[in-house]
């Protein structure tokens, strides 16, 4: 995957991230924070997501800085 996408779920009050294919998802594990890391076969993290997230409550505004060597 060439770019991250970003899914909000206002519904279920989630907040996905997948830096890689969802398709290759083959674990799950939630943490203590209520973050689920999603992985692929191989254990690299392949996404997350926040649980019980609401923009009204969070930081109105997503910044992305890009780092380059």
């Amino acid at each position: 995957m060439d770019r991250i996408r970003m899914i909000h779920d206002p519904v279920g009050k989630t907040l996905t991230i997948w830096l890689d294919e969802p398709s290759k998802e083959a674990a799950c594990q939630e943490t203590a924070e209520e973050i689920v890391v999603m992985k692929d076969k191989d254990g690299r993290v392949i996404g997350f997501e926040v649980l019980h997230y609401d923009p009204q409550t969070s930081p109105p505004a997503i910044s992305i800085e890009t780092v380059r060597a």
